[in-house]
């Protein structure tokens, strides 16, 4: 049965209980003022402006209306109303009662929401500054280090910090401790005092360490914030002059069987523990022209399909956890997706398709590091082409039926020009030059492909399926394949697809993931941590952790 209660991630302005949204001009300011008792769920206080998934899923939801909604928005400021308490991280409390599964998922989705500021500072010119105007601790300091830029008041008691290790018995949040030395270039001594220090650095040593970018007396705080914000809305490609889409309610119907939207469909099979997620192409003619494209707005087939789809990745990989196994498959009209990649690739250049690219781009990052086993099935009625062909290369295995070359039902894939680098993973790199370790024969081989409707044979001799049965031998082996999958560990799985999956070279967000991946789940269920006596069970009552002194 799937978890209880079910946790949703739509919200919307009106139904925030942890931010306000403002904009001035080309500059948005994201405040928050967390509610201590408005948890996602019951049994801990949310002091101090600390956070759970709840108040995470309203700052990716704000992000997202100032990505569409706001298309004029160049920089986005992030604060505080607290006084002298910029954020204090992730709730302790509430990891201290949380299952193991919970603060894992928990960790992942908070790290995709920062790794989405940086992607819309590196791809989609939203840049942001953090205007740490108080203290700033664990999962706070990772919210600011995703930041372009981090403004810290100087008021002698402000500080940053990453103090998990000394108080809480586990490793600094991934994406803090990653950041501070593959994007801020802190010295790993420094950072070593930094991370085993509670009560942080402050003023002139935070900026000298590099754990800021700049200081401010309170007197100056706000003119300086103001100022920076502007000198990067100088540097933002984001429009002086245009009118933005709002991002209206998903229309999904939930049952225990599954979820159904317009154009993506999970049907769940909970005896064999599986997902089919059917990702479908457009029926109606699409738009070609920008101004067609914007009247269409959130009904235009890319935008909704991306919010569509991400939508159902958040609520399978969070509220059904023994669903060990996603089928991917399509349904439609391959050519259909070609002719809107066409469409894609001749406005790149307009803030709303390069936005609604960057969704994509997101959406599929999210299914690449979703620790479920990802098998495509390539069957009658497939569309898998252009962009949703990346949805079968990101799975770990894909197989593609053959039948004979006169058939009605014979499925075809094919690849467009989007398919070689416009939806990167995060380790940089097309799934296409992923599949075959960068290698430039192989590539070219595909791209001389390129719009042909290639069937199972074709696919098969160019390397992009794993495997070809026909007809006689397809149930067989698609039955078999997921029975095998289904009687192993899950969590030998997970380790496995995680290495194979980002197998070429090493960015700053694949390290935050890995060490999600193996160091955090392995730190968060030793006793050092977790047991009776751990160092998160006991904070905040008066006692003292008792370590296991054995390093293992």
């Amino acid at each position: 049965m799937p978890t209880a209660p079910q946790i949703h991630y739509a919200t919307s302005p009106d139904q925030y209980r942890h931010w306000t949204l403002a904009v001035d001009g080309p500059i948005a300011t994201l405040t928050m003022n967390v509610n201590e008792d408005g948890g996602i769920r019951d049994g801990y206080k949310l002091k101090l402006n600390s956070y759970d998934l709840g108040v995470d899923i309203e700052l990716y939801d704000a992000v997202q209306r100032i990505r569409f909604e706001h298309p004029t928005v160049k920089t986005v400021v992030i604060t505080s109303s607290r006084d002298r308490i910029f954020c204090s991280g992730a709730n302790i409390f509430m990891l201290g009662k949380s299952s193991h599964a919970w603060k894992v998922n928990f960790c992942k989705f908070t790290n995709e929401t920062r790794n989405g500021l940086e992607d819309s500072s590196r791809h989609g010119g939203l840049k942001f500054v953090a205007a740490v105007n108080g203290a700033c601790a664990g999962g706070g300091y990772e919210l600011a280090a995703a930041c372009d830029e981090i403004i810290l008041v100087d008021d002698r008691s402000s500080s940053v910090s990453l103090p998990e290790v000394p108080l809480l018995g586990v490793l600094p949040g991934t994406g803090g401790l990653t950041r501070l030395t593959d994007k801020r270039k802190v010295r790993h001594d420094h950072a070593d005092i930094f991370c085993t220090t509670s009560e942080g650095v402050r003023g002139q040593r935070a900026k000298d360490w590099k754990l800021v970018d700049e200081v401010a007396k309170p007197a100056q705080f706000a003119d300086t914030v103001r100022r920076h914000a502007l000198a990067l809305a100088d540097k933002s490609s984001r429009p002086d002059q245009a009118a933005g889409v709002k991002l209206t309610p998903l229309q999904r119907e939930l049952s225990d069987s599954g979820v159904a939207y317009e154009f993506v469909n999970v049907a769940i099979d909970r005896a064999n523990r599986t997902a089919t997620v059917t990702v479908k192409a457009p029926t109606a003619a699409q738009p070609t022209e920008m101004a067609a494209i914007e009247a269409a707005g959130v009904r235009w087939w890319p935008l909704q399909f991306a919010r569509e789809l991400d939508d159902a990745i958040l609520h399978l990989r969070t509220n059904e956890l023994e669903i060990g196994t996603w089928v991917l498959k399509s349904a439609g009209d391959p050519q259909a997706v070609l002719e809107i990649d066409a469409t894609l690739a001749a406005h790149q250049d307009h803030w709303l398709v390069r936005e609604t690219v960057g969704y994509l781009r997101r959406t599929l990052a999210r299914l690449d590091v979703t620790s479920r086993s990802l098998f495509a099935f390539i069957d009658e009625g497939s569309c898998f082409a252009g962009t949703l062909l990346e949805v079968a290369l990101a799975a770990d295995r894909s197989y593609m039926l053959a039948l004979p070359d006169d058939a009605d039902k014979t499925p075809k894939i094919a690849v467009s020009h989007l398919n070689f680098g416009t939806y990167p993973m995060v380790s940089g790199e097309s799934r296409l030059a992923r599949r075959f370790y960068g290698d430039d024969a192989a590539l070219a081989a595909v791209h001389e492909r390129q719009g042909q409707l290639l069937d199972a044979d074709a696919a098969m001799a160019l390397g992009l399926i794993t495997m070809n049965p026909d007809d006689l031998d397809w149930p067989d082996e698609t039955r078999l394949a997921l029975e095998e999958r289904a009687s192993m560990s899950p969590d030998a799985l997970t380790g496995m697809e995680a290495n194979l999956r980002f197998n070429g070279r090493e960015t700053m967000e694949t390290r935050i993931f890995g060490r999600l991946s193996a160091w955090q789940n392995w730190i968060f269920i030793r006793p050092n941590a977790v047991g009776e006596l751990g160092a998160l069970k006991v904070y905040g009552s008066g006692s003292k952790a008792q370590f296991d002194l054995n390093r293992v």
